[in-house]
């Protein structure tokens, strides 16, 4: 339901510019050694810094490409990293640049290079985040300065992003009748997904039950509801789809469609999160995003959801019409997104099992699935991809495709 209080959502009905339907694609994807990093750190390790491995990942992107790092004339990097000295560390020199997160830098990207800002642009994540112990939660909690509902319960003892989740939990679960056990079905199939993946942290199988029985950590939220905090690095290489086409080793992976909905009336208290749970926003993307590439649900063959907590993957389901709203728990069930099921999710692990990157690390499982080079895990015959991001009140998607 929507607050009675609540301004007409602006630019409601309206579809971004279609120029940008496969206007650029995908070249190459690199990653560090997460589970080698993942080791170090917990025995006490500094491997290296968020500079360092930005600068691994975009090394073995760049090898995956095959192209020269002199092609390269834009540079986006993650918030957590130094745009012109990583740039001096790279070794380019980019004509255009912008800092962004994970979603939102493949955007911005796609739209630099319809403006002709730039060609190939190379989007670079590095995070220490384990190894320096940044705090997601407590009275030292980073991120209040940005986003104001990290704080605004902060009186009431609600002090971490997990809290503020377990709200929109609660509150699901009062709605429309979900029970943790179908929530630990999202924990069980995700784990099950990066079982099969050698570059996943967590790769021991667990059931419901095991999910059942672990702690919880801010009630209704099991620990196995919550994502990983591990060291690591990211980046992708995105060029204009016609030079894609020349330049790369590898057959390139287009954005097919992209969409972006706020939800900023309230934010600050959570309301959209505990009234609406991203339900408009998501709804008004997956418009915009299935009527830009002429396709719909039933036209996916993986969805990748953000998930620093396993909840987001139910309100994603509804929200873009995987299931009718109120079903999600019995998609879950009965349908299921692991290994088998009717809608492969988060087939990497995602956030929970394989490696928390904040968002990046699902934008290269869309690009490996696409090309088929997921090994075990591979979804037969992948030709499109829906990755979903909901945080702070802003839903964004992206259609990847061959």
């Amino acid at each position: 339901m929507t607050s009675a209080a609540a301004p007409k959502q602006a630019g409601a009905g309206r579809h971004p510019n279609p120029r940008i339907r496969r206007a650029a694609a995908v070249v190459g994807v690199g990653h560090t050694d997460w589970v080698g990093d993942w080791k170090r750190t917990r025995a006490g390790e500094k491997p290296t810094d968020a500079l360092g491995y930005g600068m691994g990942a975009f090394v073995d992107a760049l090898a995956d490409s095959g192209i020269d790092r002199s092609m390269i004339d834009g540079l986006i990097v993650g918030p957590t990293t130094a745009y012109e000295r990583l740039a001096e560390l790279l070794g380019i020199n980019p004509r255009w640049g912008d800092q962004a997160d994970a979603v939102l830098s493949v955007l911005q990207a796609v739209q630099a290079i319809e403006s002709g800002f730039a060609d190939v642009v190379a989007l670079v994540y590095g995070n220490d985040q384990r190894s320096v112990g940044t705090q997601y939660g407590g009275p030292d909690a980073m991120g209040g300065n940005a986003f104001l509902s990290y704080v605004y319960h902060a009186p009431w003892g609600l002090t971490s992003q997990g809290a503020l989740y377990a709200l929109t939990l609660q509150a699901y679960k009062h709605a429309h009748g979900f029970t943790e056990r179908e929530l630990g079905e999202v924990a069980v199939a995700q784990r099950a997904w990066s079982s099969l993946n050698p570059n996943a942290i967590m790769r021991e199988r667990i059931t419901v039950d095991d999910y059942m029985a672990s702690r919880y950590v801010c009630e209704p939220l099991h620990l196995f509801d919550y994502c990983l905090i591990n060291d690591g690095g990211v980046a992708l290489i995105i060029a204009e789809a016609s030079i894609a086409r020349r330049i790369g080793r590898k057959p390139p992976v287009y954005i097919e469609a992209a969409g972006r909905s706020d939800l900023n009336h309230g934010a600050t208290s959570l309301e959209p999160r505990l009234t609406d749970f991203y339900l408009p926003a998501q709804q008004a993307v997956a418009q915009q995003v299935f009527d830009m590439a002429g396709m719909g649900p039933k036209d996916m063959d993986v969805f990748q959801v953000y998930d620093s907590f396993s909840v987001h993957v139910p309100l994603a389901l509804e929200g873009y019409g995987y299931c009718r709203v109120g079903e999600a728990g019995k998609f879950l069930r009965e349908s299921g997104v692991g290994p088998g099921g009717r809608l492969p999710t988060n087939t990497s692990g995602g956030h929970l099992s394989e490696t928390y990157m904040q968002g990046w690390a699902h934008q290269i499982e869309c690009v490996r699935q696409i090309r088929g080079e997921c090994g075990d895990r591979q979804v037969e015959n992948c030709r499109n991809v829906h990755y979903s991001s909901d945080v702070a009140g802003k839903a964004v998607s992206i259609v990847y495709s061959r």
